[in-house]
């Protein structure tokens, strides 16, 4: 079992949410984990830019990512759904398609190669099936025991499942079953697998639409389980089911809060890391949920 990664950032996390990027890194530490830095990385690149323009010069940059992991012997693993996914079709095109060209065209002009050794692992991915369960309880010291907890998949670690897949796309259980390592009780309600509706810049070009799809989960959620609080495992889930439910409280859409979390955030919480330097920036208060988890010791 490799137990040292490539930690592949992403954009979006390192710069609006620092404190998830740190409960990531510390929570791995927490569990025997190298997380090493994949210095030179690019843009993974994301779908609404690259792919749609020119999917060729999108490819060359995963290879790029691809050949520093590959360089320093790890595998990469990513907690945006948006870069695991286009990392992965990267790596599908090229180790089936693409590689000798890519290398040739791209790659040899700046003293790069990458020979499709390397992989992606999404970070649950990693999680759940090279750390185990059992191994994230034996690191817990606080628990989510009494606390009820709907998860959010992303949706772009599900689909296409036979490129992505290291969960059912159908039933996702890999994010349910860490969470539930926590302690916490994790039900199922209508709109389990719905989109947030912050994916693909949606939420950028109509918002009031976005906000009201994301309505119809919030609304659900409530009305079928009323959970104390919603765990993600995506940088875009979690900026946008967290900060949309604060203008759509003044917009007088919903009158209600449900807290958001990484699921690293919780992890770390749980590990007994500091909450204000792992979970302290938010929209949607947390401190009720943090504070019953630290009300309940192992």
């Amino acid at each position: 079992m490799n137990m040292k990664v490539g930690l592949f950032l992403g954009c979006n996390l390192p710069a609006l949410r620092p404190d998830a990027e740190k409960a990531i890194r510390i929570s791995l530490q927490s569990l025997g984990v190298e997380v090493v830095d994949l210095e030179g990385a690019a843009c993974c690149p994301a779908f609404g830019t690259f792919w749609s323009a020119d999917e060729e010069a999108a490819i060359a940059i995963g290879a790029w990512n691809y050949s520093i992991a590959e360089k320093m012997g790890v595998d990469m693993i990513v907690q945006c759904g948006s870069c695991y996914s286009t990392l992965k079709m990267s790596r599908h095109k090229l180790v089936n398609e693409k590689l000798q060209e890519i290398n040739e065209k791209f790659l040899s002009k700046v003293g790069a190669r990458y020979e499709g050794r390397s992989d992606t692992k999404h970070i649950t991915d990693f999680l759940y099936n090279t750390v185990g369960v059992e191994r994230i309880k034996s690191s817990l010291k606080y628990s989510m025991k009494g606390l009820k907890a709907v998860v959010q998949v992303p949706c772009h670690t599900l689909r296409p499942s036979k490129i992505l897949g290291f969960d059912n796309p159908e039933n996702p259980r890999v994010l349910k079953e860490l969470t539930r390592a926590l302690g916490a009780e994790v039900p199922t309600f209508t709109r389990d697998r719905q989109c947030c509706g912050g994916a693909g810049g949606y939420a950028r070009r109509n918002r009031r639409a976005a906000m009201e799809f994301l309505k119809l989960k919030l609304d659900s959620m409530k009305e079928e389980v009323d959970p104390d609080c919603i765990v993600v495992s995506c940088i875009t889930c979690l900026m946008w089911m967290d900060e949309a439910q604060e203008e759509m409280r003044k917009l007088g859409m919903i009158d209600y809060s449900i807290p958001v979390f990484d699921y690293n955030q919780l992890l770390a919480i749980c590990q007994g890391h500091d909450p204000q330097k792992v979970a302290r920036i938010a929209a949607t208060p947390r401190d009720k949920v943090i504070a019953k988890i630290l009300e309940n010791k192992v």
